[in-house]
């Protein structure tokens, strides 16, 4: 299965959902069983779980500096609970980003700088409907599959296709993910990425002092906002207007686009910011 129309396809045949369909498939490529390839998914919750508590820990710091302590803030219940399920969502999904950046053990999804998005939607979600672990594993199955397919049709790097390729692709995995977890349809998962992607198009990748930390660890927040949102869009019934796969495209174009300087290479964007290069400068004196 290279795209999303492909998987959309394998699950309405065998009248599976998109995880039952990218478990299937996960096996059968890797050689495996089913049970195995299960297995390693909910050890990959295990960490992303252990990441969210980590990051949970109000003196986490970066070795920079820069970033840690933040996501204590936001879990406490006075924030936390102002926003209900949203609120927790965006406190883990800082929690895991903040993590990574202090050299945590994470899990890739799909990559380092965007690590918080999908877990923390998941996680939230968990702790606000009551779903299992198990349930929870298929929403990673159906994540998978569709960031497996925007690797392919487009990119899941930054240096070569700029934050919209991690962050958003991370977006777009999340929001399919909550589908599938509230019940909703295949095509529902697929609108529902589809209209993450369409929100985070353009996204640059401008970390500051070339870091994935500032200001990586927040779009993990912006992200996983996102990723609610179009989620309930989708389960509302509202169709997303363009194919998935064509927008997919279009975002391999953009970033394609993209000048050196906002893919990666801590040159443009906020990594310009006369701040940001004043303390790099403070640094280096020091």
């Amino acid at each position: 299965m290279r795209t999303v129309l492909d998987l959309l396809d394998a699950a309405t045949k065998n009248n599976q959902t998109l995880g039952q369909a990218s478990l299937a498939w996960q096996a059968k490529h890797d050689g495996q069983t089913e049970e195995h390839a299960w297995n390693t998914m909910h050890k990959m919750l295990a960490v992303m779980r252990e990441s969210a508590q980590a990051g949970l820990s109000p003196d986490l710091r970066s070795v920079s500096g820069m970033v840690g302590g933040q996501a204590a803030k936001m879990i406490q219940p006075t924030h936390a609970s102002r926003f209900g399920m949203l609120g927790k969502a965006c406190a883990y999904a800082l929690s895991i980003a903040e993590s990574n950046a202090c050299m945590g053990k994470i899990v890739a999804a799909p990559t380092a700088g965007s690590c918080g998005i999908l877990p923390g939607a998941l996680l939230a979600a968990q702790e606000d409907a009551g779903y299992t672990d198990d349930e929870l594993v298929w929403g990673l199955f159906t994540g998978a599959a569709i960031g497996r397919a925007i690797a392919i049709g487009a990119t899941i790097s930054g240096a070569e296709g700029g934050c919209q390729a991690e962050c958003g692709a991370a977006a777009g995995m999340a929001a399919a993910a909550l589908v599938e977890l509230y019940g909703g349809t295949p095509q529902q998962a697929c609108d529902a990425c589809g209209f993450a992607l369409m929100n985070m198009m353009g996204l640059v990748c401008d970390p500051v002092h070339g870091l994935v930390e500032i200001p990586c660890v927040y779009r993990n927040v912006g992200g996983v906002s996102q990723a609610l949102s179009a989620a309930q869009m989708a389960l509302c019934g509202i169709r997303c207007p363009l194919p998935c796969d064509e927008i997919i495209l279009a975002m391999k174009d953009v970033g394609d686009a993209m000048p050196p300087s906002l893919r990666e290479t801590g040159d443009g964007g906020c990594a310009a910011c006369h701040s940001a290069r004043k303390h790099r400068m403070i640094q280096n004196s020091d």
